[in-house]
Protein backbone atom coordinates (compact mmCIF):
# COMPACT_ATOMS: atom_id res chain seq x y z
CA UNK A 1 0.00 0.00 0.00
CA UNK A 2 2.76 2.47 0.91
CA UNK A 3 4.57 1.60 -2.27
CA UNK A 4 1.46 2.46 -4.30
CA UNK A 5 1.11 5.84 -2.57
CA UNK A 6 4.84 6.50 -2.96
CA UNK A 7 4.73 5.49 -6.63
CA UNK A 8 1.74 7.76 -7.23
CA UNK A 9 3.55 10.64 -5.50
CA UNK A 10 6.64 10.15 -7.67
CA UNK A 11 4.51 10.04 -10.84
CA UNK A 12 2.75 13.27 -9.80
CA UNK A 13 6.06 14.99 -9.04
CA UNK A 14 7.49 13.85 -12.39
CA UNK A 15 4.40 15.16 -14.20
CA UNK A 16 4.64 18.53 -12.41
CA UNK A 17 8.35 18.79 -13.27
CA UNK A 18 7.63 17.90 -16.89
CA UNK A 19 4.87 20.52 -17.09
CA UNK A 20 7.17 23.13 -15.56
CA UNK A 21 9.85 22.39 -18.16
CA UNK A 22 7.30 22.58 -20.98
CA UNK A 23 6.13 25.96 -19.64
CA UNK A 24 9.70 27.28 -19.59
CA UNK A 25 10.23 26.05 -23.14
CA UNK A 26 6.98 27.63 -24.34
CA UNK A 27 7.85 30.96 -22.70
CA UNK A 28 11.28 30.88 -24.29
CA UNK A 29 9.78 30.24 -27.73
CA UNK A 30 7.24 33.03 -27.17
CA UNK A 31 10.04 35.48 -26.27
CA UNK A 32 11.95 34.50 -29.40
CA UNK A 33 8.85 34.94 -31.57
CA UNK A 34 8.12 38.30 -29.95
CA UNK A 35 11.71 39.47 -30.51
CA UNK A 36 11.55 38.38 -34.15
CA UNK A 37 8.30 40.33 -34.68
CA UNK A 38 9.89 43.42 -33.11
CA UNK A 39 12.91 43.03 -35.37
CA UNK A 40 10.66 42.90 -38.44
CA UNK A 41 8.74 45.94 -37.19
CA UNK A 42 5.42 44.12 -36.87
CA UNK A 43 5.02 45.19 -33.24
CA UNK A 44 6.43 48.05 -31.18
CA UNK A 45 9.41 47.64 -28.92
CA UNK A 46 7.95 48.38 -25.50
CA UNK A 47 9.41 45.73 -23.22
CA UNK A 48 12.66 47.46 -22.32
CA UNK A 49 10.96 50.83 -21.97
CA UNK A 50 8.49 49.34 -19.50
CA UNK A 51 11.31 47.57 -17.68
CA UNK A 52 13.22 50.84 -17.22
CA UNK A 53 10.12 52.69 -15.98
CA UNK A 54 9.17 50.12 -13.33
CA UNK A 55 10.92 51.85 -10.42
CA UNK A 56 10.32 55.34 -11.75
CA UNK A 57 8.40 57.78 -9.51
CA UNK A 58 7.93 60.42 -12.21
CA UNK A 59 4.30 59.50 -12.90
CA UNK A 60 3.38 59.48 -9.24
CA UNK A 61 5.09 62.83 -8.70
CA UNK A 62 3.12 64.43 -11.54
CA UNK A 63 -0.09 62.90 -10.22
CA UNK A 64 0.59 64.30 -6.74
CA UNK A 65 1.40 67.76 -8.13
CA UNK A 66 -1.79 67.77 -10.21
CA UNK A 67 -3.93 66.45 -7.37
CA UNK A 68 -2.67 68.78 -4.64
CA UNK A 69 -4.79 71.81 -5.65
CA UNK A 70 -7.89 69.62 -5.80
CA UNK A 71 -7.23 68.23 -2.31
CA UNK A 72 -6.54 71.72 -0.98
CA UNK A 73 -9.75 73.00 -2.57
CA UNK A 74 -11.74 70.18 -1.03
CA UNK A 75 -10.12 70.84 2.34
CA UNK A 76 -10.92 74.56 2.14
CA UNK A 77 -14.58 73.77 1.44
CA UNK A 78 -15.02 71.12 4.12
CA UNK A 79 -12.87 72.79 6.79
CA UNK A 80 -14.77 76.07 6.36
CA UNK A 81 -11.50 77.98 6.83
CA UNK A 82 -11.82 81.45 5.24
CA UNK A 83 -8.06 82.00 5.11
CA UNK A 84 -7.47 78.85 3.07
CA UNK A 85 -10.38 79.77 0.80
CA UNK A 86 -8.75 83.14 0.09
CA UNK A 87 -5.43 81.49 -0.65
CA UNK A 88 -7.09 79.00 -2.97
CA UNK A 89 -8.82 81.84 -4.82
CA UNK A 90 -5.47 83.57 -5.25
CA UNK A 91 -3.91 80.30 -6.44
CA UNK A 92 -6.53 79.77 -9.13
CA UNK A 93 -6.33 83.42 -10.22
CA UNK A 94 -2.57 83.06 -10.63
CA UNK A 95 -3.04 79.77 -12.43
CA UNK A 96 -5.54 81.41 -14.79
CA UNK A 97 -3.10 84.22 -15.61
CA UNK A 98 -0.17 81.92 -16.48
CA UNK A 99 1.27 82.30 -20.01
CA UNK A 100 -0.31 79.97 -22.57
CA UNK A 101 3.07 78.57 -23.62
CA UNK A 102 3.88 77.48 -20.06
CA UNK A 103 0.49 75.80 -19.67
CA UNK A 104 0.95 74.12 -23.06
CA UNK A 105 4.40 72.93 -22.07
CA UNK A 106 3.07 71.51 -18.80
CA UNK A 107 0.21 69.72 -20.58
CA UNK A 108 2.68 68.30 -23.12
CA UNK A 109 4.98 66.99 -20.40
CA UNK A 110 2.11 65.36 -18.52
CA UNK A 111 0.77 63.86 -21.75
CA UNK A 112 4.21 62.47 -22.59
CA UNK A 113 4.63 60.97 -19.13
CA UNK A 114 1.29 59.18 -19.27
CA UNK A 115 1.72 58.22 -22.94
CA UNK A 116 -1.20 60.24 -24.25
CA UNK A 117 -0.82 61.02 -27.94
CA UNK A 118 -2.34 64.03 -29.66
CA UNK A 119 -4.51 61.72 -31.78
CA UNK A 120 -5.98 60.19 -28.62
CA UNK A 121 -6.80 63.63 -27.25
CA UNK A 122 -8.47 64.57 -30.55
CA UNK A 123 -10.55 61.36 -30.54
CA UNK A 124 -11.46 61.84 -26.90
CA UNK A 125 -12.89 65.31 -27.54
CA UNK A 126 -15.41 63.98 -30.10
Amino acid sequence: MWFNVLGMGIKTAAKLYSDKQKTKEALSEARLLHAEKMRRGEIEYKGKVFEHQKGDWKDEFVLIVLSTPIFMLAYSVFADDPEIEKKMDIFFEKLQSMPWWLVGLWVSVVAAIYGIKASEIKNFSK
